[in-house]
């Protein structure tokens, strides 16, 4: 079942799982993925949509060529569907490997007495109250240390430094 928002564009329920898989001129589907023609508001052109099932926002929007007859989207079809569905999942990969490192973050620096020290930085974007865990492992990957920050805490070379150098205290505690 495909239900139509305010914009012209669908969310996908899960009835659609029952349904029978659409291959249309303007809508495409497969198992994972659903391609929707749409108008291009800004312009006088089309573009197209490219749905991960039970996904009520599209993951990819680009432009899509216009027909022969200069006014109609070229309709969809089989070649052309698989060539977004690989556009669309490499995209979406690539944003998924984005948010993991912007959310993962380490840092290698020399600890005193300690040889090696690997400072991770691992932030939680709660809605309400995001936060992130500093937290330090020595060369075999055991625990050193780990403390509550901000989520905006920069972590680099020289906060790792000075948080390894400062015996693990919270950043901003004034503790030495």
């Amino acid at each position: 079942m495909i239900e139509h928002d305010f914009n012209g564009l669908f969310n996908m329920t899960e009835d659609t799982q029952d349904s029978p898989l659409i291959q249309e001129p303007r809508f495409w589907q497969n198992e994972q993925w659903t391609a929707q023609v749409i108008k291009n508001d800004d312009d006088d052109g089309w573009a197209v949509a490219m749905f991960k099932t039970g996904e009520s926002e599209p993951a990819l929007v680009g432009p899509w060529t216009m027909g022969r007859d200069k006014k109609n989207p070229k309709p969809l079809d089989g070649s052309a569907f698989i060539t977004l569905v690989k556009t669309a999942s490499e995209f979406v990969r690539r944003s998924e490997q984005q948010l993991h490192a912007t959310l993962h973050q380490s840092v290698i620096v020399n600890g005193q007495g300690q040889g090696r020290v690997t400072v991770l930085l691992d932030i939680v974007p709660d809605e309400d109250n995001p936060y992130a865990l500093l937290s330090a492992q020595d060369e075999g990957g055991d625990a050193l240390a780990e403390v509550k920050v901000d989520a905006g805490f920069k972590l680099n070379r020289q906060t790792a430094q000075a948080w390894v150098d400062a015996d693990f205290a919270k950043p901003g505690s004034g503790r030495r």
